[in-house]
């Protein structure tokens, strides 16, 4: 007779088939969903009727199996695909995929989730966020931009608003010296006519400058309280140097004015004397009151100073005298050559400096240069920053130390003072050589730091370092991509969005970075597509189809039977 476990039975099938449509439904759906990932429903049987367990075989009988009817079918479950998508480049460095099994880690309030789907952009306060407003997760930079491992933030891609600039540290350069070039014997030698003191005595260094008489007006001071002494218009070889001034007070001395004649030249008194055992700098001759200045060597060092060249101004700038008259002695010589490049304090601040050569000595050991090292921008009046030598082989290459420290007195401007720097005269891609020439050549071909820059532009590599491009041509490391790792992806529990979360049975999730613990590698200006086969989808659609259709007839045909028994009972 007619069942009513069969009506039942077909109606099981008839709702676990709908749910497999339901499923099907939701792949097809999401066929165009970035990395969304799909899904497959299970089935398995039902709890069976049993009539007999069976029975083993006897030597009478052959034994029999269990008797069971089964009771329909139930939904053991979904099956999550995490194979990978395609990836699908977009041309938007902004676009992220995963080429592996890791996760993006970004977060809601406190809640971390995960996800694939990597279309990030920057939201007002530049952060990097999902599309749904989760921020990304990732490791920061310390000061000087390296990755702070091991603590997860909110990264955060300041474009226009992040500023840098770096102090230079090393400077490059290249060129030949010309070692068949004049020795260097002296450097350049002018005396100042004789000075006196009221009475006539001639003066000490520690006589005071007000006490000094004007010789074209006896009886009147050379030099007053309140008056200024400016060096302004005198030419160091080729070069024009920049303008000094020392205020005149009441306890100002004529040692204080010669120490500024040699800071204001750029004189370099540490070297010792020059081949001609003169001294450089300024010097007075207490018994003529003559005042002597003695240049460093190198033609290219040789001074010239004309009477306008040192003047008397008053409180209000303007011309009172020309105090000193020089008195051209000797020019320097010797082979030299001058160049000048520039270099960055802390605060990005450009900085001119210039380096000059000197040919000092020649043997069977080679040839000696000397340099000299000047720069302008230094606090205070000084000029000389740094002077050395450097030895050359007899083939021309440089042996021994290779390496010129310098330091430019910073004091006053708000950069870290002094600003530190190396000059290189062979390095692995430069090197300077002393071969016979005829001339001499020398340039900067390197240095580090850099002014002013504002950060334009950002890019992330495979191991999910983002590098920030500066407009001053720096590139400084912003910070790194999170990545996760779960021992079962497939216990994640989805959140929507194309977010994920930690699930009873996915594991926790392991935090490392791209590239690690088989999370994969970061794609860049792509991202990864659905991973959904239409093609099964839709056999898996007639499969249900069909399915559904079985089961409804089941039931159909058991409606029939019952419609018979109800006939044998009119």
């Amino acid at each position: 007779m007619a069942s009513t476990t069969a009506m039942f039975t077909g109606l099981s099938g008839l709702i676990a088939n709908a749910r497999s449509l339901d499923v099907i439904g939701n792949n097809i759906a999401n066929v165009n969903t970035t990395a969304y990932k799909s899904s497959r429903l299970m089935f398995s049987t039902a709890l069976s009727r049993t009539f007999s367990l069976g029975s083993e075989p006897t030597q009478e009988q052959g034994g029999t199996n269990p008797g069971q009817i089964g009771l329909g079918v139930s939904v053991a479950g979904t099956q999550r695909n995490f194979t990978g998508g395609t990836i699908s480049p977009t041309g938007d460095p902004r676009d992220l995929a995963i080429e592996g099994e890791g996760f993006f880690i970004v977060g809601r309030g406190d809640q971390t989730l995960f996800t694939r789907a990597g279309a990030f952009r920057q939201n007002s306060l530049n952060e990097l966020v999902t599309i749904s407003g989760e921020r990304v997760k990732g490791f920061g930079v310390d000061e000087e931009f390296n990755i702070v491992p091991g603590r997860l933030v909110d990264l955060s891609i300041p474009i226009g608003t992040m500023t840098i600039a770096e102090a230079t540290r090393n400077v490059r350069f290249t060129g030949n010296l010309n070692s068949g070039g004049d020795l260097a014997t002296q450097g350049s030698v002018l005396t100042f006519g004789a000075l006196a003191l009221f009475g006539g005595a001639p003066p000490d260094v520690n006589s005071l400058l007000v006490q000094v008489e004007d010789p074209a007006a006896p009886g009147n001071p050379l030099f007053a309280e309140g008056q200024t002494i400016e060096v302004r218009g005198v030419e160091k070889g080729s070069r024009l140097l920049p303008p000094a001034s020392l205020a005149v007070t009441a306890a100002s001395t004529l040692q204080d004015l010669l120490d500024f004649l040699t800071e204001a030249l750029g004189i370099s008194t540490e070297a010792g004397a020059n081949p001609d055992g003169r001294m450089p700098g300024a010097t007075l001759d207490p018994a003529t009151g003559v005042i002597t200045l003695v240049g460093n060597t190198g033609s290219i060092n040789d001074l010239d100073i004309d009477l306008s060249d040192i003047r008397v101004l008053d409180a209000a700038g303007n011309i009172v005298r020309q105090p000193l008259t020089p008195t051209k002695v000797a020019s320097a010589d010797g082979e030299s050559v001058r160049t000048t490049f520039v270099v960055f304090d802390s605060l990005g601040t450009p900085l001119d400096v210039d380096v000059t050569m000197v040919l000092e000595g020649r043997g069977d050991a080679g040839t000696t240069w000397r340099y000299y090292i000047e720069s302008a921008e230094a606090a205070g009046v000084a000029l000389a920053a740094a002077t050395g030598v450097v030895q050359f082989d007899p083939f021309g290459q440089i042996a021994g130390a290779a390496d010129a420290q310098v330091m430019i007195d910073r004091t006053g401007t708000g950069a870290v003072s002094p600003l530190a720097f190396t000059l290189s005269f062979a390095s692995e891609s430069d090197r300077v050589t002393a071969l016979a020439s005829s001339r001499s050549t020398l340039a900067a071909t390197y240095q580090d730091g850099s002014p002013l820059g504002t950060l334009s532009a950002y890019a992330v590599g495979p191991d999910g370092t983002i590098v920030g491009a500066f407009d001053n041509g720096l590139m400084r490391t912003l910070g790194q991509i999170a990545m996760a790792k779960f021992a079962n992806p497939e216990g994640l529990v989805d959140e929507g969005a194309n977010l994920f979360s930690v699930g009873p049975n996915s594991g926790p999730a392991v935090v490392t970075t791209a590239g690690e613990l088989g999370t994969g590698r970061i794609v860049s200006g792509a991202l990864e597509l659905s991973n959904v086969e239409l093609s099964q989808e839709f056999i898996n659609l007639i499969l249900a189809s069909t399915g559904y259709s079985a089961a409804s007839r089941v039931i159909t045909t058991t409606d029939q039977l019952f419609q018979q028994l109800l006939v044998l009972g009119r």
